[in-house]
C-alpha cells in the first residue's frame, strides 16, 4: 500500500534492481557459536526481525553474524550493514547509524563510506513505514556492540 502523495509505479521503482541484489546476498548471514553479545531487534510496526551476534576485539568488531527476516529495504540495509561491519569501532558505528537516521528522516546526504552503500535506499525516504525496517540492522549491531563492552568491562 502506498502512502499519500505516492502510487504504485513509485513503489514498483523504490524496490529497484539494486535493492533486490543486496537483499538477495547478504555478507555474513547466520548466527555465530558463543558471541560475546546477541541482540534481536523487532520492528512492530511490519514485524521485521534482526538478530546480530558479534564479537569485539579492541574496541572494533571481529566477528559478526546476522539473521535477517526483513522485506527487501530491511535485507538490502542489512547487506549494507554486513559489508561494512568487521573491523569497525562503535563511534564509527553510530555515525553510519544517525548518518542513516538524517538520510531517511530529515533529507540528510548519503552516508560516507564504508555506509555508501545505503545511497541505494534513498528512495525509501517517503516510505516511513519502511523505516523501522530499514534501520533494524545497524541499530541492533549499535546495541550489541555496547553490551559486548559492557561485558568485556565487567
Amino acid at each position: 500500500m502506498a502512502e499519500a502523495g505516492t502510487d504504485s509505479s513509485d513503489l514498483i521503482k523504490l524496490y529497484s534492481g539494486r535493492i533486490l541484489a543486496l537483499a538477495s546476498d547478504i555478507p555474513l548471514h547466520g548466527r555465530l557459536e558463543a558471541p560475546m553479545a546477541s541482540v534481536r531487534r523487532r520492528s512492530p510496526l511490519c514485524g521485521s526481525t534482526v538478530a546480530v551476534d558479534l564479537d569485539v576485539a579492541d574496541g572494533r568488531v571481529s566477528r559478526f553474524a546476522q539473521e535477517v527476516k526483513a522485506c527487501a529495504l530491511g535485507q538490502a540495509a542489512a547487506a549494507v550493514v554486513g559489508g561494512a561491519v568487521l573491523g569497525r569501532s562503535l563511534p564509527e558505528m553510530e555515525a553510519g547509524r544517525d548518518a542513516l537516521l538524517a538520510m531517511l528522516k530529515s533529507d540528510g546526504p548519503a552516508p560516507a563510506a564504508p555506509f555508501d552503500g545505503f545511497e541505494v535506499l534513498l528512495p525509501a525516504r517517503e516510505y516511513r513505514n519502511r523505516h523501522a525496517s530499514i534501520l533494524l540492522s545497524i541499530e541492533a549491531t549499535v546495541e550489541a556492540m555496547r553490551a559486548a563492552e559492557q561485558a568485556s568491562c565487567a
